[in-house]
């Protein structure tokens, strides 16, 4: 069987075979419906509001995931390239990334409102620091041979960053990327649990409320296609850019 026709029938075969058995187990077991929903209700809730409270989501979480991924890289520049900063500005990286963001999200309401603002800003400073973690590591990672070629032929700093460290960080960079794409749509769920009108993070609260089990179940599940979404989108520019990189399969 070919490998990419593999690679998208054992996830599908998978999923398939665990909705039929937890349809079976609700069934069996005559589970109520606030306490779990069976698949066939949960689908029977979807409608149109939810695919625009995804998209909702899905946006916040986009542009917080590419601001962040901007100014970490942008960020780690600067560290590699000065080592004062880097040791001054370090700590408050860690500081921030050890700081809880719920505790966090009520801040960024107060400062920035309920509207898409406060959920970007929530998205991209959960994305911040593994980019910005990676991209350090990837960009000091290049070989000490490499390092003496380029000072013997005299190649400047911009040519050094081009052409070596640039290169030897794409794959840090983007298995960056990959563990960003989820944590994005976190951070924007998360913003939206404190103040928000619209957004999946919206449906769940309001669903618990309520004790609206299969609607909360069906924002919980578009929440995690969107996270499944941008990790193959990624997946797949990673292969593109880093086609040299193959990993041997046992």
């Amino acid at each position: 069987m070919n490998e990419k026709v593999k690679t998208v029938l054992y996830p599908v075969v998978f999923a398939l075979g665990f909705i039929a058995l937890w349809e079976l187990a609700v069934r069996l077991f005559e589970l109520p419906v606030y306490l779990l929903p069976a698949p066939s209700a949960i689908v029977g809730v979807i409608d149109g509001t939810l695919g625009g409270h995804m998209m909702v989501t899905l946006t916040e979480a986009l542009v917080g995931f590419v601001l962040a991924n901007i100014l970490g890289f942008a960020t780690a520049v600067i560290f590699v390239h000065s080592k004062p900063i880097e040791k001054g500005a370090f700590p408050l990286a860690i500081a921030l990334k050890t700081t809880p963001l719920v505790a966090l999200a009520p801040l960024l309401v107060v400062w920035m409102g309920t509207g898409y603002t406060s959920k970007v800003v929530a998205s991209m400073l959960i994305c911040f620091f593994p980019i910005l973690v990676n991209s350090v590591k990837g960009l000091k990672a290049i070989e000490h041979e490499a390092w003496e070629l380029f000072s013997t032929y005299k190649g400047t700093r911009w040519e050094i960053f081009w052409k070596l460290r640039l290169p030897t960080s794409l794959p840090y960079v983007l298995s960056a990327l990959k563990i960003s794409s989820s944590l994005a749509i976190v951070g924007a769920i998360v913003g939206e649990f404190v103040g928000a009108n619209k957004g999946l993070g919206y449906v769940v609260l309001v669903s618990s409320y309520h004790m609206d089990t299969p609607n909360m179940f069906s924002a919980i599940i578009a929440s995690a296609v969107c996270g499944l979404l941008l990790f193959w989108t990624i997946s797949m520019i990673e292969k593109k850019v880093i086609f040299w990189q193959r990993v041997d399969e046992v």
